[in-house]
């Protein structure tokens, strides 16, 4: 296993200090992250820990033909245990390469025997990552082939005329949630699909890491520390028809902050649900548990440590 620049974000709540929240003016809906003053690069992967690494893939492959560039297995390996926290960690990594992103997808073999649970709604930490593709040729339809199950109540997507996009929400098969979107029209342009993506055929990828937290406001103030950049925008989701239905919850209430990673299509969500309310506390989640977490890539990352540490990330 080789030493990289990548900082991981497992997104357990006891890294986070205690900020003030953002005003109308912290706002630019033209600040991407490849602005930032400091040496974060961008985000470099999302990573997936499951129990079982060959459904894993063979679920992600079939639904979204991202190309496998590597695999692993790593044990007794002292750099591994430091990194994860663990003594003795022995996993299998699979990497797949999106049209924009990474997606890491491993198996920890402390986890193999963990009772599967499907991801809460409304829960906290990194919940999801969103799958985006041309109305014109749905990758919803790919996931559900492959085994997804739909959250939403109509079983099919729900569309917002102001944004000329389809939603759906699914579990795969271990329970994690995944946002699947499908656009149209201007949207689909400013996604970066138009050009090299369509022509070469690659109709589906990944678009946002999603925090849920019960605190929208503050979160956004840390990471607005954490990257040294203005978030784009924040929204508000009451609408009954749309969020009960996208969601399968009664009455549910939202609000939403975004951070844009470049100019097309990577962005950082952060939602709040006001109703059903997201949890306050909950587990401390260690690097190789199952779900999501995500990795920065820095161009130096002693600095970024010291910087990090001092903003109030908590490292293990």
């Amino acid at each position: 296993m080789t030493v990289s620049r990548h900082l991981v974000f497992i997104l357990t709540w006891c890294i986070l200090v205690f900020v003030s929240g953002v005003s109308a003016d912290d706002f630019d809906k033209n600040a991407t992250l490849r602005e930032t003053p400091t040496d974060i690069i961008g985000i470099n992967h999302i990573s997936l820990s499951v129990r079982n690494l060959d459904r894993a893939l063979a679920f992600y492959q079939g639904a979204t033909g991202f190309r496998l560039i590597a695999r692993e297995t790593v044990k007794v390996d002292k750099t591994a245990d430091q990194l994860f926290a663990r003594d003795n960690v022995e996993y299998e990594k699979a990497t797949l390469r999106a049209p924009n992103w990474l997606l890491e997808i491993s198996a920890f073999k402390h986890n193999e025997m963990v009772a599967h649970e499907d991801m809460p709604v409304n829960g906290r930490g990194m919940s999801h990552t969103c799958y985006q593709s041309p109305a014109s040729v749905p990758g919803y339809e790919k996931f559900i082939e492959q085994g997804a199950r739909v959250i939403n109540r109509m079983g099919k997507p729900v569309y917002s005329s102001r944004y000329g996009v389809s939603y759906i929400y699914a579990y795969d098969p271990d329970g994690n949630l995944m946002e699947l979107e499908q656009l149209q029209g201007e949207v689909l342009d400013k996604a970066g699909y138009l050009g090299a993506w369509q022509q070469q055929g690659q109709n589906i990828w990944m678009s946002q890491v999603s925090l849920f937290t019960h605190d929208r406001d503050r979160l956004m103030a840390f990471y607005q520390k954490i990257f040294a950049i203005k978030p784009n925008r924040v929204a508000e989701i009451a609408n009954k028809a749309f969020g009960d239905n996208l969601f399968d919850l009664d009455d549910a209430h939202v609000k939403i902050g975004w951070f844009l990673l470049n100019h097309k299509s990577k962005v950082l969500e952060i939602l709040q649900f006001l109703n059903p309310a997201t949890p306050t506390s909950g587990k401390h989640r260690y690097p190789g548990d199952l779900g999501y977490s995500f990795s920065l890539e820095v161009a130096d990352i002693r600095k970024e440590y010291v910087r990090l540490k001092n903003l109030g990330v908590e490292f293990f």
